[in-house]
């Protein structure tokens, strides 16, 4: 039977949620590497998969997110919620910097969750403006994006657009520029394939036991990322007492 996504939180659509679940995946082994190198000085060398992942990841998740978002009605209170936790995450790494766990280094000033967060707030401003033109903005954003990250300003608060003062540092980066306009892009494709709201496979066998696991993954990868770092890092401190 066909499935149909109404919303974020009733039908869901397989594909999107399992393609999220593999990226959150990766996620978890860039992030188990990162620990090994980083808090255990492993001398590890990271295979060629690790920087496709670290340099492609994150545009692969923000594009989904801006696909998944056009099929949602609360885009605006969902959010505010993963804002919020990108505020705890910055609290918690400002935390551990000032307790010796880490380097000012690990703090995360604007990752990937307070983009998101943004981008969900700013959603509904755009959301009935015509297809060719949030396609130009977005394409507008991400060139102006990878302009800035070629230059520094001496402001301290235009890192969130793109703009890095003199020794800026952030555990994880993911400003407005260039990649709101991954977002914008991302629901200008949701609108494009997924207006009807159904799947674009219906004919895969996707309750196959490794398709159900990716995609019960994707529904918790909110959860998922905030908590994996606890997790692996606890685990690791206990293999190597």
């Amino acid at each position: 039977m066909m499935e149909t996504h109404k919303s974020m939180d009733n039908g869901r659509i397989w594909e999107l949620d399992a393609l999220r679940g593999l990226c959150i995946l990766c996620v978890i082994i860039v992030h188990t590497l990162f620990d090994l190198v980083y808090f255990w000085h492993l001398p590890i060398t990271f295979p060629p998969v690790y920087q496709f992942i670290q340099d492609n990841g994150g545009v692969i998740f923000i594009l989904l997110s801006g696909i998944c978002v056009t099929l949602g009605s609360r885009s605006l209170r969902r959010g505010l919620i993963v804002l919020g936790f990108g505020m705890v995450i910055t609290i918690v790494t400002w935390g551990m910097t000032k307790v010796g766990m880490a380097g000012p280094d690990l703090v995360v000033r604007f990752g990937i969750l307070h983009l998101l967060g943004t981008c969900m707030i700013l959603y509904p401003i755009f959301k009935a403006w015509p297809i060719p033109l949030v396609s130009g903005i977005g394409v507008i954003v991400i060139i102006a994006g990878y302009l800035f990250l070629q230059n520094q300003v001496q402001s301290r608060w235009l890192f969130l657009l793109g703009l890095r003062y003199p020794g800026f540092t952030s555990g994880d980066y993911f400003p407005l520029f260039p990649y709101l306009g991954w977002f914008l892009l991302g629901t200008v494709l949701g609108k494009i394939f997924y207006s009807d709201r159904t799947t674009k496979f219906p004919h895969v066998r996707h309750e196959l036991p490794v398709i159900r696991f990716f995609k019960a993954c994707g529904r918790q990868s909110l959860w998922i990322y905030l908590l994996h770092q606890p997790i692996v890092y606890g685990i690791l401190t206990i293999l190597t007492l």
